[in-house]
């Protein structure tokens, strides 16, 4: 499999990550995530000349697609979410950006050009992309997984979880998305969540105290 180059830009007042994965000549990249204040982001794809060909969405909520406005006007490629927050993204209350007013203002960007599903594989930058469909932390939460990376939005996180006290959230599909489709990975897969350093699939089973493997 080809080498990926990926790297990582902590944006907005909730230091959300996104990530810039190139293809080894750096001509081609998909984002995932374009959080708020994506200015970074956008120089960096700028400076480096990279053609990206896809928005990858983890899910909704506002500190993941608050970039994603800008990031369609500059880069004029498709954006990917799951169909069950198809509609989040023109609805500032369903991506919960009305519930911090002293975070941000009010988020809406256009739909998204492709729904997501379980077990669907997109060819990208000369890669193939598996989603694997994790809800828990919102009910259309994907993950992104390609050879020895996931991209993990705010499911797993390094000896953490996500929270499922937000509108769609779920505490049962939380532990059932993590040990029965993440866990399920090789334990050598690099995990790369939405917020906070990357871990491992195999370090996360043996020592996550939240959700140990069984």
């Amino acid at each position: 499999m080809a080498e990926l180059i990926i790297e990582s830009f902590a944006l907005g007042p909730l230091q959300t990550n996104a990530y810039l994965i190139m293809n080894e000549a750096r001509s081609q990249a998909v984002v995932v995530d374009p959080g708020m204040g994506p200015e970074r982001l956008l120089g960096r794809v700028e400076t480096l000349g990279v053609a990206v060909e896809a928005i990858l969405l983890t899910h909704a909520h506002f500190d993941h697609m608050g970039g994603v406005d800008a990031a369609r006007k500059a880069w004029r490629c498709p954006v990917y979410l799951h169909d069950l927050e198809a509609d989040w993204l023109t609805d500032p209350r369903k991506n919960g950006s009305t519930r911090w007013p002293d975070v941000t203002e009010p988020l809406t960007t256009d739909p998204a050009e492709h729904a997501l599903e379980h077990g669907q594989t997109l060819g990208l930058i000369g890669v193939t992309f598996r989603v694997l469909h994790t809800p828990g932390h919102s009910p259309g939460s994907v993950g992104f997984h390609c050879g020895k990376h996931l991209f993990s939005g705010d499911v797993l996180f390094r000896q953490s979880v996500g929270r499922t006290d937000l509108p769609g959230g779920r505490e049962a599909d939380l532990y059932d998305s993590i040990r029965n489709k993440l866990y399920k990975l090789d334990p050598e897969v690099r995990v790369y969540p939405g917020h906070g350093p990357q871990t491992s699939i195999g370090f996360e089973m043996a020592s996550n105290p939240f959700a140990p493997a069984r």
